[in-house]
């Protein structure tokens, strides 16, 4: 009887959990132990203002470069249809006439 008593004991301590050892707190995605976040911070930080300096200077290169200037093509009559005048005018609201 006493064997029944101990087992009712630890089957209802079982089931409200109260014998349970305490879970591992879990770890974040990227950490580890032997992890020194100031180390990484300062590492991808350099990474990143090493980054700017390098795509500035790339713009800075390909901007001052100079770009060929073609000459204008014909005025194909099918490329400026009208069949209904504008509002404001023969020509198109944006569009630059050049004599």
């Amino acid at each position: 009887m006493a064997m029944a008593s101990v087992r009712s004991g630890l089957l209802r301590t079982a089931l409200r959990g109260g014998s349970r050892p305490p879970a591992p707190p879990k770890r974040g995605f990227s950490s580890s132990p032997n992890h020194d976040d100031a180390y990484e911070t300062a590492k991808w930080e350099k990474i990143t203002y090493l980054g700017i300096l390098t795509c500035t200077g790339l713009a800075f290169y390909n901007l001052s470069k100079g770009h060929p200037h073609y000459e204008e093509p014909p005025p194909y009559p099918y490329l400026h249809i009208r069949n209904k005048e504008f509002p404001w005018g023969p020509d198109g609201l944006f569009e630059v006439k050049h004599h």
